[in-house]
């Protein structure tokens, strides 16, 4: 039987095909010639016959015009899956990374186990730089198995990144789901050894078998999402975060297991958690001096810690480098635009709250003489009731109706456990499931007539119910239309599950025909939030004047990106930790955000109380902070508490009888001042850390020279960005696409592709959608990375440009494809670009990889399209710099070339290539020693991986395309080939 080498060509099932590394000898897995990884098959020689092939040569008669060379190129180099470059997984993966987000890869490859925390800023994309050294470790063999830890809020989110942005398929395990993955197990088997990659909620993991079936079936990479919920600060941490750290510390024990920890907040303010945190990292990160150079040195090793303004521009001169040519803009949102707006309660309402307060006072002053337990239930109790009536009448009516979580509790220390969570909006919360429902202020009755007077209360809160009785909800009314108006689309953020949906109700039908109104609450599982915001933006459509409205608790707060989708943050109700404010704002303020300002508009009262202190002392002192320092620094919980609890006690002990201006002027209220100036302080200091915590801690370990290096590699590689867009233009053009430049200059364009080829229509839809390919709706195609559903990106891993590139590429190789055909292997070209015939060759060349790994060696086989141009005939061929053969690419037509003269002039350069064999095998020497040495260098540091790499060349080198460039009779000005 006859054994075929990975790279070989082969050819079987009429069609030829490139041998794979995973190939044995009696089954051969085989990647069709010019096809994409979804079309890898295995063929089994015994029973099919499977021969050599050799790539064919050009044909002479089938010629293109002068772009034909370039599109060529072109889709050949965006169907790349396995490009030359120390990065294995880059030419395979659906995203195209910022430069930035190299950043953290470059870290992972000098480490033999990789070990970070990466703490960029919000909506710079973690996430991405997270999936990018996983799809790395995996496609090197560095790590065979993942598993994301989560949480069940986030998990589908995590499990729709992976596989359709990095092509990892990962099983989700959740509460929800294990019962039906274990009934699929053998007998003994672990569902952690079944499925290779996994995504397990923490929800999961809270059950000891569980976690220890986990730990005892590690992976051997494991990411950790939202990592500042899973270390322990001190003794007071929640009992999940102690569960979740003690967890963790098994897993980080295993000196041998990758762990990427993953969170925009490291330390909350609590210096004990952070270096909690940087243990996982590393155990001597927990103890070291990271004020002495050697610290810091330390620490720079595994950990990234990035704010907006540190890459919003990127690899310019700034950063150190010769020029701009590779410089980078990130369009994030420049700014937030706050504005605070105020109502005040309807007489009844106000009547309502006075009472509510009378009723929650008389039950806390009953509550203090009857011991500690009793006194924190009736505390909460109290919360719970003046929080849900500042809300909205149906989560007050809710509240009063429903027995207070704290009325089970035994001891007065569970009252708080039980109490807090559904009250108050601490930052280390570890979870924000199930935090949205409204909280029971009835703590068992201390009157006889306690129940009565709830139910009558509860009452008088239903009939408040709408504009004319809930002034709050009548503000809301009227800046929601000043949004819309300027053509916003706003997310409207609540604390109650009732009082969201109270919301959605009133708007149904109050902003406009035009305008989709939908709630989103923790009442629905994660799957279901997602398909509501989607049939939301489906519902809205197309049409420019439609606007679309999400009402949403709290459960949409963290992780879930909504930036496609809405633009404009409505804080309906104020959170009691602005750190929350600012995890509702960045749902839409993130990287892939269309517009340069996002809307923020805070709703508040100037009557009831509470609002007004909680805008000056906390969300307004936030805003300040993160405006001076650029990132969020997280209020200190304790005294933060100190404030609310203060504002309460007041409100509770003095009664209602006094108006609200004199109030703030009361000798007892003063004490309030004193725990926001002692608070101020607290949280100045913090801020202060911060800032110097940033400078100290600034990523210097990969200078922007290293990734400039590695970027230029890559684009040389794959493609750059104007060459995608020029392909993309030029090729639906070329096959009868009708396209539209957008208003801007912005280089967007819209394309209807509803007359292109059948089989280009068949590619496109599955990405497109059916109705956008045969209904002629135009689809847009965007020079960012970051689309909406039904768009396209102007990158090469967009599934729409990768489909047209593999259209033109099979279009031009089969000469027998019907209707246009963009791309052709040869053609002659007269223009004055040239002074004497040229030649430009479109050569591939494959690369055998040999790359060691602590798991084993792995074979790999990497491609690479390269253009060389010669002047004269081949046999005395003069060969031009590789400059100079780029040029190439551009020059034009200046005269016509009649057909016969054109293909007698190819056949005579076809017949005479072998004589520039040598060359081309030399040049391919040349690209092999350069690619081993790119991995070199990024795996600097890992001495033992790095001495067993070798890189070889496969021979022959596959001549795509031949191009002949002739004088035209008047050269064009500045033709210097």
């Amino acid at each position: 039987m006859t054994t075929f080498s990975a790279g070989t060509l082969v050819s079987a099932r009429g069609r030829d095909w490139v041998v794979l590394p995973e190939s044995a000898p009696d089954m051969l897995v085989l990647r069709p010639l010019g096809g994409a990884d979804d079309d890898i098959a295995a063929v089994f020689p015994a029973f099919e016959q499977v021969t050599s092939a050799e790539f064919a040569p050009p044909t002479p008669s089938d010629l293109g015009d002068a772009y034909a060379a370039s599109l060529l190129r072109s889709a050949l180099r965006i169907g790349f899956r396995s490009g030359a470059g120390p990065f294995r997984s880059l030419a395979g993966i659906a995203v195209e990374p910022r430069a930035y987000q190299l950043v953290p890869l470059l870290m992972a490859l000098r480490q033999k186990t990789v070990r970070l925390l990466i703490s960029d800023d919000v909506g710079i994309g973690k996430t991405v730089e997270a999936g990018l050294i996983a799809s790395e470790l995996l496609a090197q063999g560095s790590a065979s198995k993942l598993a994301v830890l989560c949480s069940p809020a986030l998990a589908e989110q995590w499990q729709a990144e992976l596989r359709t942005k990095f092509g990892i398929d990962a099983e989700l395990v959740l509460a929800s789901t294990v019962s039906k993955l274990e009934r699929g197990l053998d007998l003994g088997q672990s569902l952690f050894d079944k499925h290779p990659h996994v995504i397990v909620s923490m929800d999961f993991i809270k059950s000891t078998r569980h976690r220890d079936d986990f730990v005892r079936h590690c992976p051997d990479l494991v990411i950790v999402d939202e990592a500042h919920t899973c270390v322990a600060a001190d003794d007071n941490t929640s009992s999940q975060n102690q569960l979740r750290f003690e967890l963790l510390q098994r897993v980080a024990a295993d000196t041998e297991r990758h762990l990427l920890l993953v969170t925009a907040t490291p330390h909350s303010g609590k210096e004990s958690a952070f270096r909690n945190l940087l243990g996982l990292v590393r155990p001597e990160l927990a103890t070291v001096d990271l004020g002495s150079e050697a610290g810091r040195r330390m620490l720079a090793q595994h950990f990234v810690h990035r704010k907006r303004a540190d890459v919003r521009q990127y690899l310019t001169r700034e950063d150190g480098l010769a020029d701009d040519s590779l410089a980078e803009e990130t369009a994030f949102p420049s700014d937030r635009h706050f504005k605070d707006e105020t109502y005040k309660l309807s007489p009844a309402y106000r009547a309502l709250l006075n009472d509510a307060i009378a009723y929650a006072s008389e039950r806390v002053s009953a509550a203090d003489s009857r011991g500690r337990r009793e006194a924190r239930i009736a505390w909460w109790s109290a919360i719970a009731l003046l929080r849900s009536l500042v809300s909205s009448p149906r989560a007050a009516a809710q509240t009063l109706r429903t027995r207070s979580a704290t009325a089970t509790a035994v001891t007065a220390e569970e009252a708080d456990r039980l109490g807090a969570p559904l009250t108050s909006d601490f930052s280390d919360t570890d979870a924000l499931e199930g935090l949205d429902v409204a909280p029971g202020a009835e703590a068992g009755s201390v009157e006889v007539d306690a129940g009565a007077r709830l139910a009558e209360l509860a009452d008088r809160a239903a009939e408040l119910e709408g504009p004319a009785g809930d002034m709050k909800l009548a503000a809301l009314i009227k800046h929601l239309k000043g949004l819309l108006k300027e053509g916003y689309h706003p997310i409207v953020f609540c604390r109650y599950i009732p009082t969201a949906e109270y919301v959605a109700e009133h708007l149904e039908g109050a902003l406009g025909k035009k305008t989709v109104v939908r709630a989103v609450t923790g009442a629905l599982s994660p799957q279901q939030r997602l398909q509501r915001i989607e049939e939301l933006a489906e519902a809205a459509g197309d049409d420019p004047a439609a606007r679309r409205v999400l009402i949403a608790t709290d459960c949409l707060s963290e992780g879930v990106n909504l930036q496609h989708h809405f633009d404009a943050v409505v804080h309906y109700d104020l959170a009691w930790n602005p750190t929350r404010h600012d995890q509702r704002e960045g749902r839409v303020d993130r990287y892939g955000q269309k517009r340069d300002v996002v809307r923020v508009i805070t709703l508040w009262g100037s009557d009831n109380g509470i609002d007004g202190k909680v805008l000056d002392v906390l969300i307004k002192k936030h805003r300040q902070i993160r405006k001076d320092l650029g990132v969020s620094v997280s209020v200190p919980d304790a005294a933060s508490q100190g404030v609310t609890d203060a504002i309460v006690e007041w409100l509770l002990l003095r009664g209602q009888e006094q108006e609200q201006g004199s109030l703030f002027d009361a000798e007892e209220y003063r004490a309030i001042d004193k725990k926001a100036a002692a608070l101020a302080t607290e949280w100045q200091s913090a801020a202060e850390k911060e800032k110097t915590s940033r400078s100290r801690f600034a990523q210097q370990t990969i200078r922007p020279d290293e990734v400039a290096r590695e970027v230029a590699a890559i684009r040389d590689t794959l493609g750059r960005a104007a060459e995608i867009r020029d392909f993309a233009r030029q090729s639906l053009r070329a096959l009868d696409g009708v396209l539209r430049d957008e208003a801007g200059g912005s280089g967007d364009f819209t394309a209807d592709v509803s007359g292109t080829p059948a089989g280009l229509r068949d590619a496109l839809a599955p990405m497109l959608g059916g109705d956008a390919v045969e209904a002629g709706r135009l689809v847009p195609f965007r020079a960012t990375a970051a689309v909406a559903r039904g768009e396209a990106a102007l990158v090469r891993t967009d599934p729409a440009v990768a489909a047209l590139a593999g259209y033109v590429l099979n279009a031009a190789l089969d000469g027998q494809v019907s209707g246009p055909r963009p791309a052709r292997r040869c053609g002659v070209i007269r223009t004055g670009a040239v002074t004497g015939r040229t030649t430009l060759l479109l050569v591939r060349y494959r690369f055998h990889l040999t790359l060691p790994s602590r798991t084993g060696t792995r074979q790999l086989v990497a491609e690479d399209a390269r253009l060389l141009a010669f002047a004269g005939a081949p046999a005395n061929a003069t060969w031009l710099p590789t400059e100079d053969a780029l040029k190439l690419l551009d020059a034009t037509a200046d005269e016509n070339t009649d057909p016969d003269f054109g293909e007698r002039t190819m056949s005579r350069i076809l017949d005479g290539l072998s004589e520039v064999t040598d060359h081309l095998e030399a040049y391919g020497e040349e690209l092999a020693a350069e690619l081993l040495a790119s991995h070199r260098r990024v795996r600097s540091a890992a001495g033992e991986i790095v001495r067993g790499l070798t890189v070889t060349a496969q021979k022959p080198a596959d001549i795509l395309g031949a191009y002949v460039y002739l004088p035209a009779s008047t050269p064009a000005a500045g033709g210097n080939a």
